[in-house]
């Protein structure tokens, strides 16, 4: 488990910018319900460099600063933000959507005006599945050339995968397209059902189980982490503690028939056996907790999957609503968790989704509803983080 030097309560690891919702894309499981057109009260390009400027104050290290969107490329000022936020010392990244705009001489032009690193969606492992999620045909084949375009660059790429049951058993060859074309990081989303994701099919508590140990499995070959699967911390402590413990992975509790056919692919692929890897160990940051995201008119959420405001950037300083609005204080505090999450010996490290929470019951303190661990259960108490 790493922990950022710096208190959370302080300084956010990491600030989301909406940029825009304009996006030509009509992708399933879309946050932000995107729309063709540009909102007109979208932040103006100098409120945009206030904002930049506004996390710049948080102080050193300055939080990394990801412009995404619906599609930034909307956004004739992208380079001049991308550049001004540079200048203000931020690390900046950008989350294109997978579009015709996204050409190389686009993403050297991000580069050149500071970008460090770029993600990109991959949601399927072929071209007739990921564009039909996409919502648009041909989307498949411009992720996965601005993918080689950005590495040939020299841009660090992220990628990004949403599980749904109809995209779980793609994994498997997603990774192994990682794994084979390089990326700094994986990153698997857990839907959460809010925007259009509301209308697909998530997985249950117990397939998420098989598919965070799955990615376990892979954390020594391919550079690997979860995003609204918080449990995965729980995961990777738990599964530390058999291994040391002399356990197998195969015998793992409580592990159904959706890992073990995973798991028989990602043998089948070899990507178990290749050179390992330095294993990624998970962050501990969440919604409101070295987490801020900021909307395309400069509301402050938590996350953007959690669509409760705290503040407004065009009237109010970023630093004081992160530190203090009542609602990011409440997240960062884990006695106000409620049901199985309040009584888990994890919950310092884990937490839960609050943003699935909140999507399913309303209640943004309620019990993870994607996580069907039992508290107390676990064989090696001993192994389990105390609290803080």
């Amino acid at each position: 488990m790493r922990r950022l030097r710096h208190a959370t309560a302080e300084r956010p690891f990491i600030v989301i910018w909406e940029a825009t919702q304009a996006c030509p894309l009509a992708c399933r499981h879309c946050r932000a319900s995107a729309r063709p057109e540009r909102d007109p009260a979208e932040l103006t390009t100098d409120e945009a460099v206030d904002l930049m400027a506004q996390v710049a104050r948080f102080g050193r290290p300055a939080p990394l600063f990801v412009i995404t969107g619906g599609d930034p490329f909307q956004r004739p000022d992208l380079t001049t933000l991308v550049r001004r936020g540079t200048e203000l010392g931020l690390a900046v990244s950008v989350s294109p959507s997978g579009t015709p705009t996204l050409t190389r001489q686009a993403l050297a032009e991000l580069r050149d005006a500071g970008t460090r690193a770029i993600s990109l969606s991959l949601d399927a492992a072929g071209p007739a599945a990921h564009d039909g999620f996409r919502g648009v045909e041909g989307v498949y084949a411009l992720t996965t050339r601005a993918w080689r375009d950005a590495a040939a660059l020299g841009l660090k790429v992220q990628i990004n995968t949403t599980v749904t049951r109809r995209t779980v058993d793609d994994l498997p060859d997603i990774a192994a397209q990682v794994r084979d074309l390089g990326a700094m990081l994986w990153s698997v989303f857990f839907l959460v059902p809010t925007g259009r994701g509301r209308a697909l099919a998530a997985l249950d508590a117990a397939e998420t189980e098989d598919v965070l140990h799955l990615l376990y499995d892979l954390g020594e070959t391919v550079p690997v982490k979860t995003t609204e699967a918080h449990h995965f911390r729980r995961v990777c402590l738990q599964r530390a503690a058999l291994a040391r413990h002399g356990v197998p992975a195969a015998a793992t509790p409580g592990l159904g028939p959706l890992y073990r056919r995973l798991r028989r692919r990602i043998d089948e692929l070899g990507l178990t056996a290749g050179p390992q890897r330095p294993r990624r160990p998970p962050l501990r940051v969440s919604a409101g907790d070295g987490f801020v995201f900021v909307s395309h008119r400069g509301q402050v959420h938590p996350s953007g999957f959690l669509p409760l405001p705290a503040g407004d950037v065009r009237t109010q300083s970023l630093v004081d609503i992160y530190r203090d609005a009542p609602l990011f204080r409440a997240l960062r505090d884990p006695d106000r968790l409620g049901g199985r999450c309040g009584a888990c010996e994890y919950r310092s490290v884990c937490g839960g989704s609050r943003a699935r929470a909140y999507a399913t019951t309303g209640d943004v303190h309620a019990e993870e509803p994607a996580c069907g661990y039992l508290p107390g259960s676990f064989a090696y108490p001993v192994d389990a983080p105390r609290q803080t």
